[in-house]
């Protein structure tokens, strides 16, 4: 099916094949056609350019999007979204005085969410985040990395990677899994980390591997989660049996994860609340790339992480909204762009840019994604009309898209 996108005010993120992210002064500009057309086969792009150059060709329909932007679909390179229920009880503690740390030594947190998760069935599960899924989708998502972690142990973290499998199936968006071996360590094995530590290398990995329930593996690398020592091991134990390390670093403190991951060629480090002049040395000298999650530093009222210094530093920076029941409970993308605005001092553009080309390189993804690029998937944004793109961060509050197109389709006729 041939669909022809006409008199567009402005296409937004227009490059070249090849180009897979943007880094330092690259970020700062967003290529823009004005007056464009844009044209899709069969949910690829296969042309655009300026009015003026636009093809006399058959298309099944005709779109005039006279005033409105179009830019690809946010990539979400780091989320939780297959969970059970929710934690709104432990948000009323945070606002009663109680911190994050506070409430996970008292049960909360990560092992709460556990608990809850093994009473819960497969379909109930599968139906929970099938409709969070949609939910982003809607708000513009069209990429979207999920992880395990709330599971614990063997058969729950399992469970929730088929669910992760299932909903890749069942859905056009591109989903990528991420294997969370180790996110916390269980009640029951608190007096005997070693144990549980060698259950994930020796069985646990293999057999995710094995049955390719994943693509990338992950660790909690922070204080009172697991230590330097303890994340070497996952990761390379993931390497080993080719699952990608996207590793958790600095959302507290500053261990030594930063230096750690870079060497062991982690693809990204997300958090980087907390960063020194080491780990951001660590970061220019290697090819690992960086993920802010300012959806989280918003809802836990702790830093964020620092923009401006890893941007002018010439490291490429994406963002993410980390949406799980804990820490963000929201996957609005449009937010986060605001958010990286107004809070990090990032400008609209390198923000745009961080959330799209960028973040579909943060999952491995920017060769079909994240771009207006030919021969790239037609997963794109079409906002009502606007005076400039500047008013996604700008209107905070407000939901500026009209539609959204995943593999060419339009959701809003499904």
């Amino acid at each position: 099916m041939k669909i022809l996108f006409k008199n567009i005010k402005g296409l937004l993120q227009t490059l070249r094949a090849g180009k897979n992210y943007l880094k330092g002064l690259e970020m700062k500009k967003l290529s823009q056609i004005n007056n464009a057309y844009l044209l899709i086969n069969n949910g690829i792009i296969s042309d655009f350019g300026e009015m003026k150059s636009c093809p006399e060709i058959e298309v099944n329909k005709i779109i005039d999007s006279k005033g409105k932007f179009i830019l690809p679909a946010w990539c979400d390179s780091h989320t939780h979204i297959v969970y059970s229920g929710s934690r709104e009880e432990e948000f009323v503690d945070r606002i009663a005085g109680a911190n994050y740390e506070e409430i996970a030594k008292n049960g909360g947190g990560i092992l709460n969410s556990a608990k809850k998760l093994k009473k819960t069935s497969f379909g109930q599960l599968y139906n929970q985040s099938a409709k969070r899924l949609e939910e982003v989708i809607k708000l513009g998502t069209g990429a979207i990395e999920i992880k395990s972690g709330y599971g614990l142990e063997l058969s729950a973290e399992i469970k929730m990677l088929k669910v992760i499998n299932k909903l890749k199936k069942n859905y056009d968006a591109s989903i990528q899994s991420t294997f969370l071996a180790a996110h916390a360590i269980p009640e029951e094995y608190k007096n005997k980390r070693e144990e549980y530590i060698t259950q994930i290398i020796n069985e646990w990995i293999p057999l995710v591997s094995e049955k390719k329930l994943a693509k990338y593996i992950d660790v909690f690398c922070e204080k009172e989660y697991f230590g330097i020592e303890e994340t070497r091991l996952i990761i390379k134990a993931g390497k080993k049996h080719g699952l990608i390390p996207k590793i958790h670093v600095n959302q507290f403190n500053s261990i030594g994860g930063v230096p750690l991951c870079t060497k062991l060629g982690s693809l990204t480090i997300d958090h980087l609340e907390v960063l020194n002049e080491k780990d951001l040395n660590a970061l220019k000298n290697s090819d690992t790339i960086a993920v802010a999650l300012p959806n989280c530093s918003f809802f836990l009222k702790i830093p964020y992480t620092p923009a401006r210094k890893i941007i002018d530093n010439n490291i490429p920076l994406v963002l993410a909204s980390d949406y799980n029941p804990g820490s963000a409970p929201s996957g609005n993308m449009n937010f986060v762009i605001s958010l990286a605005c107004t809070k990090m001092g990032m400008s609209p553009e390198e923000a745009i840019n961080a959330a799209t080309i960028n973040g579909a390189h943060a999952m491995g993804l920017s060769k079909k994604l994240g771009s207006i690029t030919k021969g790239k998937k037609a997963n794109l944004i079409i906002t009502k009309s606007l005076p400039s793109y500047s008013m996604i961060p700008y209107a905070f509050g407000s939901n500026l898209i009209e539609d959204v197109y995943i593999k060419g389709k339009s959701i809003n006729n499904l």
